[in-house]
């Protein structure tokens, strides 16, 4: 049974919120002046227009975030024409309306929705875990679509939980025949509404050979500019999941697995409560884990963002297995010759994947097999 981990990055279309670079320091300068500006108890016409430029620059001027797309209103009016009005340029000669619709997302190269395909067909998992999805439609799309353009038959079934957000950040599961979705429950990890973290999704299932295997699918709260603060939540999402292991085993359910994204590395103490704190392994460790090697000149160096067996000091995506399952495992790997290396260290990479636009992910595929 070969079991899949992909952090995919949206399949067709991406929130342009998703893709906005941060202005680092520009932006917490912005704060503590706009900051200061309100505390003034009257303020001059300069001052008021700066205060407008500084809202518009943090981006308290933006509008609400829509699933699909936002009615836009031109210079700030509607305009009816009556019939005396010259006609102009609109929407629609029945309606009379002069504006324009922005799309809330942008559409992703169709080549790296290709590569997206091939790095999953090239691992062909029987049950695939994703992360950032559109929705089920999309999903079903790729599925039945896409990855028959590289040699992988659609998996018969599929299934999408949908998130409380509206970024189309989803998370799903795709299996093989044989294998049957025998329960699903999603479990809140978070302490706030704010936690900007998804519900953890524990999939029951059973395989061809009859036994069962629990899935829990994780994606924690990404580093936020206050890096303490992300931690923190990081870390009581980490000690929600590990408790919640914890109880699946005192009901004497020891087939499990714990994969996804975490968004912190291995040695960071907001995993701790998983990492460390429980009997999970990860699949890097295991002695057959395989990835291709970097290259360059220093690519023997153990350096930043290189994977190698054992410790990732980059790691975001990962596969834990219980003791149980883990003595079981005949192979495992990651597969990122759809990531584009913008820094040192290089590795390989698809001949079709030229830039960074190209890529089919951030992420790459983590894959584990193991006889059950």
């Amino acid at each position: 049974m070969k079991i899949a981990t992909f952090n995919i990055q949206n399949l067709f279309h991406r929130d342009k919120s998703l893709l906005e670079k941060p202005y680092g320091k520009n932006l917490k300068d912005w704060i503590n002046e706009l900051d200061g500006l309100m505390l003034h108890p009257s303020k001059s016409l300069n001052q008021q227009d700066r205060i407008k430029e500084l809202s518009f620059l943090i981006g308290f001027e933006k509008p609400s975030p829509r699933p699909y797309a936002i009615l836009r209103r031109k210079s700030g009016f509607l305009y009816m024409k009556g019939l005396s009005h010259s006609l102009e340029n609109k929407a629609n000669d029945i309606t009379n309306w002069n504006g324009w619709v922005e799309l809330q997302t942008i559409p992703i190269q169709s080549k790296a929705t290709d590569h997206k395909a091939r790095v999953i067909a090239d691992v062909n998992p029987d049950i695939l875990l994703v992360q950032e999805i559109e929705d089920r439609a999309s999903f079903e799309e790729f599925n039945q679509l896409i990855l028959p353009k590289y040699g992988c038959q659609p998996y018969p079934q599929s299934f999408v939980i949908q998130g409380n957000d509206m970024n189309s950040l989803e998370m799903g599961i795709a299996f093989r025949e044989g294998y049957h979705l025998e329960s699903v429950r999603t479990h809140n990890i978070n302490t706030t509404l704010n936690d900007d973290g998804k519900n953890l999704i524990v999939y029951e299932i059973t395989t061809p050979f009859k036994k069962t295997i629990w899935l829990l699918n994780v994606y924690l709260i990404k580093d936020k500019q206050d890096k303490t603060y992300s931690d923190t939540i990081r870390k009581n999402q980490a000690t929600r999941i590990a408790a919640i292991y914890n109880q699946l085993k005192t009901e004497g359910k020891t087939n499990i697995i714990i994969a996804g994204t975490f968004n912190a590395p291995p040695y960071c103490n907001s995993l701790s409560p998983i990492i460390q704190d429980t009997d999970l392994k990860d699949v890097t460790k295991h002695r057959s884990f395989h990835v291709d090697s970097d290259k360059g000149n220093d690519a023997n160096y153990f350096r930043l963002g290189a994977y190698r067996m054992g410790v990732n000091i980059k790691q975001n995506d990962y596969m834990l297995f219980s003791p149980a399952l883990f003595d079981k495992m005949t192979s495992c790997g990651l597969n990122r010759k759809a990531m584009w290396p913008e820094k040192q260290p290089q590795w390989s990479i698809y001949k079709s994947v030229s830039n960074k636009n190209m890529a089919a992910s951030a992420h790459p595929l983590v894959w584990g097999n193991i006889e059950v």
